[in-house]
């Protein structure tokens, strides 16, 4: 009886101590088994703008990296709300969203109630990168820098225009931020993504805009738009001869867009930190860092953690500009 003991204590022992050592290569093998399919990646605006490079700038290495196809689905509409909302309830573990300025600092002010919480639906995986605005206007607008073009406005008041990507889209806040500075007005004309403002700024429908520098650069070295100023501390490499507003009368002023990568909150954490991971690596690859840099884009990659607090400020700062200048959704 005795000697049976130590037995039955030793098959329990062998019975359990494997199991127990398979735990964590369970769920190591559980995480590298993510993603067992495709994995659809929603840019909650139309094509053409920056918001679209960015994004496929970083699928195409997640795809590398991640070993499935990771698809771009531009899904515009009420100002990234509509595709902001279907995210927020996917289940599927294989569906994110590009986040943005507008859809997570902005509209969250400017709506009176979101089919979202920007917080509470979603984790954030990481800040992929910071786009420069670039502030142009046709190349009739007889200004060839900012301080002519401000001294057109006053001149003319109310008789000149721009364009943005839509209400409380990342332009028409910069241009609202610029008109707060230099306590000017100018009409404000919003569409329907970045791509059909574009047209209409080139063929001289609208006067201005504020875009963000992938979108935007080609036209300006063209010659199809002029840009008068940059919304960046510093001037950019690509425009080397273009001052930054901050140099012509505004010290301090800066203005870039932003984007991250943005999950469902119902994402496995393990399935998380493999994503975050993976994301930080693929916006600083070779490849995607020549794709961005030669728009000008400034590829950053950082933790969930230093995401959803960079979030947390952004909202305090936008929040104060859209109380200000009233900005009211379409």
């Amino acid at each position: 009886m005795n000697a049976a003991m130590p037995r039955r204590s030793l098959l329990k022992l062998g019975l359990t101590l494997p199991v127990a050592g398979l735990a964590p290569r369970m769920g190591r093998a559980q995480d590298d088994a993510w993603p067992t399919r495709s994995v659809r990646f929603v840019v909650p605006f139309a094509p053409g703008g920056s918001s679209e490079i960015v994004a496929r700038s970083c699928a195409m290495e997640l795809s590398r990296l991640l070993g499935q196809n990771i698809f771009v689905d531009n899904k515009p509409g009420a100002s990234g709300n509509i595709a902001m909302a279907e995210v927020a309830r996917a289940e599927d573990q294989h569906t994110l969203i590009l986040g943005h300025i507008g859809t997570l600092a902005v509209n969250p002010y400017i709506y009176d109630k979101l089919p979202y919480d920007p917080v509470k639906d979603f984790k954030a995986v990481s800040l992929l990168a910071k786009v420069p605005s670039l502030y142009v206007v046709n190349p009739n607008v007889p200004a060839r820098n900012l301080q002519e073009f401000l001294a057109l406005l006053r001149a003319n008041p109310g008789k000149l225009n721009y364009g943005s990507a839509g209400n409380g889209s990342a332009g028409h806040l910069a241009f609202e931020y610029l008109k707060m500075a230099s306590k000017t007005f100018i009409v404000h004309v919003p569409y329907r993504g970045t791509g059909p403002q574009l047209t209409d700024l080139m063929a001289g429908r609208l006067d201005a805009a504020a875009v963000g520098a992938p979108a935007i650069l080609q036209y300006i070295k063209s010659g199809k738009v002029r840009c008068i100023a940059t919304g960046t501390p510093q001037r950019i490499p690509q425009l080397p001869d273009v001052p930054t507003v901050a140099e012509q009368g505004f010290p301090g002023f800066e203005m870039t867009q932003w984007y991250g990568l943005l999950a469902p909150a119902n994402l496995q954490p393990a399935h998380l930190d493999k994503l975050a991971r993976s994301a930080a690596q693929a916006v600083r690859a070779p490849d995607a860092l020549a794709r961005l840099n030669a728009d000008a884009a400034i590829a950053v990659g950082d933790t969930p953690a230093e995401f959803a607090r960079f979030i947390d400020v952004e909202q305090a700062r936008w929040k104060a500009v859209v109380n200000t200048a009233r900005i009211k959704p379409d």
